[in-house]
């Protein structure tokens, strides 16, 4: 399905211009714009006014955005038209006179398609509401599949999902490690075995609707800012079988110029040597924070017998300082950006505790109190579905322009 006159190309750069979901723009319109650019931004404006307060009258509409009742009559009637917008009934009133007609986004109508592809063991996806809501979940094994076997695996479970879809498709997101450029392309995703694979072509050949393929991490700080009630000035780290993280300044979505902002796991931590790396370095943050690496470490003080006292200080030990090379990494990241909060997305267990104190502290001993002092280090609420929400977002800011 194509909305709004949005549909995929054939080559990279017919991508880019096709879709809005690109660098520098912000991800929620929130004002009217320049006649010459005012049509599609107003509409994305009332869609975004709908789907963040629910049911409104027309006139409740115009007040929130500032447009003329004319104009906002105009966009509702244009929207209904495309089956976005509905009258879902009158508001009750004691007043005298007409109720008003209450209108909202068309929610029981379309439902997205999401892939996470970001575990190495296996990938997962779901059917999602435009609220973000999963509606059913579906997993493939890995079995070791790289390459082209690991982008049947992926092509094969977004045909499954869309054949279980129960109303229109808006459209299909990808959560997919690695560096991910803005037309779809996974430049770079050694655990797959992935160079410059054109994802978003190979799953649109069966999808038949439009799809967005990023970064997982990038994918997961959208949901945390849509769904998790998280800041314009966010970053979210990912901890798993990697670290990664996802950035947005001034609720644009960082990408960099090679499309690898935010590829913090690979990035030596200290001149003091550390774990080796798969990369071949030693110190990378990875080294310290990935989830295997911290299970083995912890399971190895499990298995040697000690008095619970002093197997409770290694433990804590050792996550404590995985906390201060997360603490170092970030501190450098606050001070040149002045982020208001960082999210961490992982094992609860791990992140939470000892390694986050650690982190905090670490970060507040390494930049200025009076700057940097009040921003908040959290874990998301939002577990282990927060890259396949983050899909959802993908769809809706691409081609709705909502979020």
């Amino acid at each position: 399905m194509s909305v709004g006159g949005i549909a995929g190309g054939d080559g990279a750069h017919d991508r880019l211009d096709s879709f809005s979901y690109a660098p520098g723009r912000r991800l929620r319109p929130s004002a009217k714009v320049l006649p010459e650019h005012a049509r599609g931004h107003n509409r994305a404006l009332v869609m975004q006014t709908l789907f963040a307060s629910g049911a409104m009258s027309r006139a409740d509409i115009a007040r929130a955005t500032g447009l003329t009742r004319v104009s906002i009559s105009d966009l509702v009637a244009s929207l209904i038209a495309d089956n976005l917008i509905v009258e879902v009934g009158v508001r009750e009133s004691t007043r005298p006179g007409k109720p008003a007609t209450l209108i909202d986004i068309n929610r029981d109508e379309f439902q997205i398609v999401g892939l996470d592809l970001s575990d190495t063991r296996s990938f997962r996806g779901a059917i999602l509401t435009l609220d973000g809501e999963i509606v059913l979940a579906r997993e493939v094994a890995l079995d070791g599949a790289k390459g082209e076997d690991a982008i049947a695996k992926a092509v094969a479970l977004a045909e499954e999902l869309l054949d279980l879809t129960s109303v229109e498709v808006l459209g299909v997101g990808v959560g997919s490690p690695g560096v991910v450029d803005v037309a779809g392309y996974v430049r770079s995703a050694p655990n797959l075995d992935w160079t410059d694979v054109d994802l978003q072509g190979a799953i649109e050949h069966v999808a038949q609707v439009p799809v967005l393929v990023a970064n997982d991490a990038n994918a997961a700080v959208l949901a945390e800012y849509s769904f998790g009630g998280g800041a314009g000035d966010l970053m979210l780290v990912k901890v798993s079988q990697g670290v990664g993280a996802g950035l947005l300044v001034g609720g644009q979505l960082m990408f960099g110029s090679r499309f690898a902002a935010g590829e913090i796991g690979h990035v030596v931590v200290g001149t003091d040597g550390g774990p080796p790396c798969a990369c071949g370095k030693r110190g990378c943050l990875e080294a310290w924070l990935a989830v295997p690496h911290l299970r083995e470490l912890i399971d190895a003080v499990d298995a040697a017998d000690l008095p619970e006292a002093e197997a409770e200080q290694r433990r804590a030990d050792i996550l404590a300082a995985a906390g201060q090379r997360l603490g170092i990494s970030l501190a450098a990241i606050v001070g040149a950006l002045n982020l208001s909060e960082i999210v961490l997305s992982g094992p609860e267990d791990l992140l939470g505790g000892v390694l986050m104190d650690s982190a905090v502290a670490t970060v507040q001993a390494r930049t200025m109190t009076e700057f940097h002092g009040g921003v908040v280090l959290r874990m998301t609420e939002q577990g282990s579905d927060i890259v396949l929400r983050g899909t959802a977002v993908m769809v809706l800011s691409g081609l709705l322009g909502v979020s």
